[in-house]
């Protein structure tokens, strides 16, 4: 995978916020410490391409094990919440309904760490898409620095 940005960040407002928790959980089923978006700041016109964040804090369940007296954000919970910003962005603007299930992660690549005080950007756009199933390239990025990427498919169950 290429080691330039899915689409250009300088016209996002990163101070605005499209969903915050409370809109996000009409569209996600994941709550409580599974829940990896802490808000959804663009979504495009069409719904092919998303920004998000999640802040990561010092108080988060993975914290002391991983790694003890050196936390790092485990690169499974990076490739849920890439998973997460997908699900919010196909299902809030009507394209799909129901629960989109995670069925498949290609071409992962982890490029930096980010660890508890990050703010943790993802991005996701769109490669096919239909009713059922959609497939979407995703990162991660903090200090606008590439830290992940991940081809990530999903299903309607």
């Amino acid at each position: 995978m290429a080691a330039t940005l899915l689409f250009p960040l300088d016209q996002i407002d990163r101070s605005h916020t499209l969903c915050d928790k409370a809109e996000i959980d009409r569209y996600l089923p994941q709550s409580g410490h599974m829940r990896m978006i802490d808000r959804v700041i663009w979504i495009s016109e069409l719904g092919t391409a998303a920004f998000g964040e999640r802040i990561i804090r010092d108080d988060e369940f993975w914290v002391e094990g991983h790694i003890p007296g050196r936390p790092i954000f485990p690169g499974v919970l990076m490739i849920e919440a890439a998973a997460q910003l997908c699900s919010i962005a196909h299902t809030r603007l009507g394209r799909t309904s129901g629960f989109l299930g995670f069925t498949r992660c290609d071409d992962v690549v982890f490029r930096g760490q980010v660890v508890p005080g990050d703010h943790f950007y993802l991005l996701s756009k769109e490669v096919s898409y239909n009713v059922r199933r959609f497939v979407s390239q995703t990162q991660g990025i903090v200090n606008d620095k590439l830290v992940f990427e991940a081809t990530i498919t999903g299903m309607a169950i």
